[in-house]
């Protein structure tokens, strides 16, 4: 896993605990195309907090949002969330692309994607969104 904005084609392996699951916990986990990872941002510093309003990567372009505004690490509960592909499950083993979490983040959970939890209706966000994220899921160089 890599600590920047290109996670196109990112690999990764989620390693299940085998001393609190068996492999039976990955049954039927292969038939679905996409996962939903919930982990925690453990390398984010704790002092680093603003539960207020700030512009996102302190662009001075881009408004000032809450919180609850935007998806970056400054979280009082240190919680991320991520969708990546499931390429193959080998036991305990989940082979996944575009995670967009660093070697070594800490996974709380693991659920398969419903495409009816999905979005419904239409979507809509600010500019500012797009501008900061056109790369996030390309390939570095592309």
């Amino acid at each position: 896993m890599r600590a920047a904005s290109y996670w196109g084609g990112t690999r990764s392996i989620i390693r299940i605990d085998g001393e609190g699951f068996t492999p039976d916990s990955t049954k039927g986990l292969d038939e679905f195309s996409h996962l939903e990872i919930i982990f925690r941002f453990h390398l984010t510093d704790p002092n680093d907090l603003n539960l207020g309003a700030r512009r996102p990567r302190d662009n001075p372009d881009w408004p000032e949002v809450g919180i609850f505004g935007h998806r970056n690490m400054r979280r009082i509960n240190w919680l991320g969330v991520s969708r990546c592909r499931l390429l193959r499950v080998d036991g305990l083993d989940l082979h996944v692309e575009e995670l967009d979490a660093v070697d070594g983040t800490p996974v709380l959970d693991i659920k398969p994607w419903f495409a009816e939890f999905g979005p419904r209706g239409d979507l809509h966000q600010p500019a500012w969104t797009t501008e900061m994220l056109p790369e996030y899921f390309s390939y570095p160089g592309q």
